[in-house]
């Protein structure tokens, strides 16, 4: 496989993992989408346990990276809470409730994406 061109979204999209977990996120996954799509560069997918729970991780998320310097280009879905979307152009944030994703199934429809190798800590959620 060919080496990939550097992208700013790997640091939000490994932070922004990193943040989701803090706050007890599940199922964390980062796929790279360089190649795939010109869309965006990664996708950070998580999964909240109830719309209380998606909402929270969504604004921890936002306001992690915002103490980092890096700011939204668009948000979705925080006040309803089953499917959160942070936008930071390279990099897209999906927080959901566990029904909508299953129904969603973004990881199966993104499936040529190279999943992004992360701790144990980080994809189960727990810290």
């Amino acid at each position: 496989m060919a080496e990939r061109a550097p992208s700013p979204g790997e640091p939000i999209a490994l932070r922004a993992a990193a943040l989701a977990s803090e706050l007890k996120a599940t199922d964390i996954v980062v796929l790279d989408l360089r190649g795939v799509t010109d869309m965006t560069d990664f996708f950070v997918i998580a999964s909240g346990t109830s719309d209380t729970h998606v909402r929270a991780v969504a604004e921890y998320v936002q306001a992690g990276l915002k103490t980092s310097g890096v700011s939204t280009t668009m948000t979705e879905g925080l006040t309803q809470g089953r499917w959160a979307l942070l936008d930071y152009a390279h990099c897209v944030i999906h927080v959901f409730h566990p029904t909508l994703r299953q129904f969603y199934q973004l990881e199966r429809l993104w499936g040529d994406a190279t999943p992004v190798q992360l701790d144990k800590e980080i994809t189960q959620g727990v810290r």
